[in-house]
């Protein structure tokens, strides 16, 4: 038997490390999916029967962050159910070996090439950030955060009149939800009921905005503590100022043109102005209006933030800001007729470049799938289509009000869409097409092509 072992563990081995990066992550993902689709299979974790397929779709929403939901979770699940979501959701925030990696960090001091391969897959980090630190500041700032999270919604849901065991767990799953911009919740109308509860807007706007910043962010911040003379990076510079003009965009908006917002009154309006646009920013899925009742301007401006996203290595998905921000660059660039590509005074390397085109163009042509396969077996409105592919794949979780309504095969495209969406567009790409390691090179014929 332990021989057995021993040579099922060594074939393990050597397929793990055998597999492109990419590849491990997608199965890796794959694994946390499958494993939760099958927990939450299983009748005693259930309050009421629900579909395999309900199952699978609640599994990958959540390892994916994005909080659409075709059944109520705290309806459909028991705590074990509750719980099992919640723990989905917090792996998939912080990504595939990011919690086992940092605690073999913590007890070797040192980590394996194998690890460091994947972790620089996952997360895109510019080269003044050392992976050790950024690992300790991915752990430590989840935990750090989270538990102030906890605090603040237990004295928001206390002041608000829950009783104290319910607003114990209540808290403890939002503010995780809200950190990993996950967009799930045990209301079954969101946060709707507290579109003018100032503090329960800041809660979750301060943690939405703080995961989906980035780790990036974090680490950079925590070098500076550190020593004053060290500098920003030019990555976090570009995040900060995107993410500050795109979401004061995005407040201004709906703010001023959104019928459902301007008719709110005094203070009403400004936090449901700010909440909405920072919640398809952040990606993190939660609303305090109904989305379904907004004019069609105003939807097209909610599919820009979310087709953007925030920070690259965070929990927000969506292209990313310094994706935009590269192909911004590269067409100004072209326009001016430069001979390099610059933003900021600074000029961006060819890799990041290459890097951009390709996931700005991949992205875009599964938007433009996703939906065009939805306009075939659903029966809703084209823009209530778009907008549900749009928050699938940039892993958001808004929704005009059809996730529930999907026919099953919708439902696989959306559940296809989102895993996509947290795995990452490109990495997808290179572990479905990819060689891998120790493959042949094939011989590659120079051309030219008139663009």
């Amino acid at each position: 038997m332990i021989k057995l072992f021993k040579k099922l563990n060594s074939q393990y081995l050597r397929f793990k490390l055998k597999q492109s990066p990419q590849k491990t992550l997608f199965y890796g993902f794959l694994t946390y999916v499958l494993a939760g689709f099958i927990l939450l299979s299983l009748p005693w974790l259930q309050k009421v029967d629900t579909s395999l397929l309900d199952n699978l779709f609640i599994a990958t929403s959540a390892v994916s962050t994005t909080g659409l939901v075709t059944i109520s979770v705290f309806d459909s699940y028991n705590f074990a159910g509750q719980f099992v979501v919640m723990s989905l959701f917090q792996l998939g925030g912080i990504g595939y070996l990011t919690f086992t990696t940092f605690m073999l960090l913590s007890t070797t001091r040192r980590i394996t090439r194998w690890h460091k391969k994947i972790i620089s897959s996952e997360f895109t980090l510019p080269k003044t950030i050392k992976i050790k630190d950024f690992l300790k500041s991915v752990v430590l700032f989840t935990i750090i955060m989270e538990t102030i999270g906890t605090i603040l919604f237990f004295i928001a849901f206390k002041l608000d009149g829950m009783e104290t065991g319910s607003a114990i767990w209540t808290s403890i799953f939002h503010s995780i939800s809200a950190f990993c911009t996950a967009g799930f919740s045990l209301f079954n109308s969101g946060f709707t009921n507290y579109v003018d509860n100032g503090f329960i807007n800041f809660i979750i706007s301060f943690l939405a905005i703080a995961g989906s910043l980035g780790f990036i962010v974090v680490t950079d911040f925590v070098y500076w503590a550190k020593n004053r003379d060290h500098k920003l990076s030019f990555t976090t510079k570009i995040i900060l100022f995107g993410f500050l003009i795109l979401l004061s965009f995005g407040f201004l908006f709906f703010y001023f043109t959104e019928p459902s917002i301007t008719s709110l009154e005094g203070v009403s309006r400004l936090y449901a102005a700010f909440f909405q646009a920072m919640t398809a920013m952040t990606t993190v899925g939660f609303n305090t209006v109904d989305f379904g009742a907004f004019a069609l301007p105003m939807l097209l401006v909610t599919i820009f933030l979310m087709y953007i996203g925030a920070s690259p290595s965070g929990t927000a998905g969506g292209m990313k800001i310094t994706t935009l921000t590269a192909v911004i660059s590269i067409m100004k660039s072209r326009i001016r007729g430069d001979k390099k590509i610059t933003f900021l005074g600074r000029t961006i390397p060819f890799e990041r470049l290459y890097i951009a085109t390709s996931s700005f163009i991949f992205y875009t042509s599964l938007i433009g799938l996703g939906t065009f396969v939805l306009t075939f077996t659903e029966d809703f409105d084209f823009r209530q289509i778009l907008f549900e592919a749009s928050s699938a794949l940039g892993t958001v979780g808004l929704s005009m009000g059809i996730t529930g309504g999907l026919s099953s095969i919708g439902k696989i495209t959306i559940i296809l869409l989102m895993f996509i969406g947290r795995l990452g567009v490109l990495t997808f790409g290179l572990a479905i097409w990819s060689k891998d390691i120790g493959e042949q090179e094939r011989e590659i014929l120079e051309g030219d092509i008139a663009v």
